[in-house]
């Protein structure tokens, strides 16, 4: 079984579909953190490891935790999954 590339929504597509991102304590895992996306109607979308995210996020200088919060935010919307983002597109 061959692992396709994960595609991402487009930045001006998260958003418009990005309602939050919320830090929340790992439902399986103690002492692991996770930011979970949530959509504008506050349906789960999809969720990342915080200790990741902040890592690869890291603004320069002496960032406050503010400032680390919206790095992690901004960084989260150009990663955002497509597949995240199918129930948004089937017809009911």
């Amino acid at each position: 079984m061959s692992e396709e590339e994960v595609k991402f929504i487009p930045y001006e597509a998260a958003l418009a579909i990005v309602g939050n991102v919320i830090e929340e304590e790992h439902i399986h895992e103690d002492n692991r953190r996770i930011l979970t996306v949530y959509d504008k109607n506050g349906k789960e979308l999809c969720w990342y490891d915080a200790e990741e995210i902040m890592a690869e996020s890291k603004p320069e200088g002496k960032p406050t935790q503010d400032d680390m919060k919206k790095a992690a935010v901004e960084h989260i919307m150009h990663i955002i999954p497509e597949w995240s983002i199918e129930h948004l597109m089937k017809k009911e």
